[in-house]
């Protein structure tokens, strides 16, 4: 999801789409909020770990 959300960054900035950089965001902080939960041990969505 981290990654998704990286490429839609840099598409949406090259291209100038910005739906795609706004998409982009919100899909690098979910991801970046759902490692930082597993890496501390809580369950995500029923799975020990978010990889």
């Amino acid at each position: 999801m981290i990654v998704l959300g990286v490429i839609l960054l840099v598409i949406g900035f090259v291209l100038g789409f910005h739906i795609l950089w706004t998409i982009g965001i919100i899909l690098l902080v979910v991801g970046l909020i759902l490692w930082v939960l597993g890496a501390a041990g809580h369950a995500v969505a029923g799975r020990r770990h978010y990889w």
